[in-house]
Parts: structure tokens; C-alpha cells; sequence
């Protein structure tokens, strides 16, 4: 049904029977975007979230029919960058799918203006190029992370409550769901940070959002 409704919006669509079928052909093929199931044959869309964050930065779309923080957490944590729960509508698939598409091919769109990069401490973000380094060696950051990291670097001391980074980033409204902005973040700190309980570029103020100090 996914297959049938996402070609006829116009997606060239390729499918997998199970996890291994996935993985062979995420590796022969060249994709936009990968729509994994979390329950799946002989290797789970979970265990294959982390081999494909081995190799690419390619965005991730999860569905599954366990709707519970701690299957997003999971799901989130190992490098999606979102998430549907079933049963959903093909309209909101469809939507998501181009939103995802939409924020991953303009990294590599060609732009006529000079490249500007920002340099905060042992941190260094191209913003046009999509590139971080963290003392000159390149951190491996998916795209929701470095747009969180681009976000904080240009507005160096302002503070942006989760609303705000959720429209920001998902380009949505924000209906109070922490759990996704918490994961990021904390996946985010965990490469940027020398230790991630004790950040020192992006900031927690408790109860109002989060802020990148110039260092």
C-alpha cells in the first residue's frame, strides 16, 4: 500500500521483503530516503537503523505499531530522524516523506554565496556545506543534528524554548512532545561535548529551553 501510493506521487520506490534484502540493497542502490519498519525478518528495522548510520547520513523514516516514548527514544536514539506509529494516513507518509527529502536534498543544492563557517571554540560548522569538525577532525552528524547545531551556532546566546527548535527543525507544530528534541539533543551533545552531562556549548536552562555560549 506504501509502495503503491508513494509511486503514485510521483516516487521512484524500491522495496525489501526483510532486513538482510534491505541492507543489500541500501548498499547497491543510491537513495533519498529509507522507510523502515521496526518489526521485520531476520534483522529488525532497529538493527538495521545503526548499520545504515555506519555507512550514510541518508534520512531515516520509522514506523511501527508501538506507540510508547520508549520505542521513539530507541528508534530516535540509534539515528532516525522521525517517526510514524501505525495505523497512519498516506496523506501525513506522503507529507513527512517530502518534508524529509526536502531538508536533506538542500544540503547539497549549489549556492552561488561563499561559504560561512563558524567557529566556537574546538568547533567548527560549515553551515553552507553541512560540515562540522571538532578539533579538526569531522564529526558524523545526521541531518536533524546539524541542523540543531547550525541552528544554536548562528544565534550564539539566544535562547530557543522547544517550541521554537521544533518549528525550527521539523518544521511543524509543537505538540509538547519532548521526548523527540530530548533524543537529538542528547545524541547531538554526546559528539560535540567532551562530556555530555556537563555540556559546555549548548546550554539547559530548565523549564525554558536551551542556548549555545560563545566559549
Amino acid at each position: 500500500m506504501v509502495e503503491t501510493y508513494l509511486t503514485k506521487e510521483g516516487f521512484a520506490v524500491e522495496t525489501a521483503a526483510d532486513g538482510v534484502d534491505g541492507m543489500t540493497k541500501f548498499l547497491q542502490g543510491s537513495f533519498d530516503l529509507i522507510i523502515l519498519d521496526i518489526m521485520m525478518p531476520k534483522i529488525d528495522g532497529l538493527e538495521v537503523v545503526k548499520l545504515i548510520r555506519e555507512r550514510s547520513a541518508v534520512p531515516i523514516l520509522m514506523m511501527s505499531a508501538k506507540d510508547t516514548d520508549v520505542d521513539k527514544a530507541i528508534g530516535l536514539g540509534l539515528g532516525a530522524d522521525d517517526y510514524i506509529c501505525k495505523p497512519f494516513s498516506m496523506i501525513e507518509l506522503s507529507a513527512r516523506v517530502k518534508a524529509a527529502i526536502r531538508r536533506s536534498t538542500k544540503y547539497s543544492a549549489p549556492l552561488k554565496k561563499q561559504d560561512e563557517v563558524i567557529q566556537i571554540g574546538d568547533l567548527k560548522i560549515d553551515t553552507i556545506n553541512y560540515t562540522a569538525w571538532k578539533k579538526d577532525e569531522v564529526i558524523k552528524l545526521t541531518s536533524k543534528e546539524f541542523e540543531l547545531l547550525k541552528l544554536f551556532s548562528k544565534n550564539c546566546n539566544r535562547v530557543f524554548t522547544k517550541a521554537q527548535i521544533y518549528q525550527h527543525i521539523w518544521n511543524e507544530e509543537y505538540y509538547g512532545d519532548e521526548n523527540v528534541i530530548n533524543v537529538h539533543m542528547r545524541r547531538l551533545r554526546e559528539k560535540i561535548e567532551e562530556d555530555p552531562s556537563n555540556p559546555t556549548y549548548i546550554k539547559t536552562l530548565w523549564g525554558i529551553g536551551y542556548k549555545m555560549e560563545v566559549i
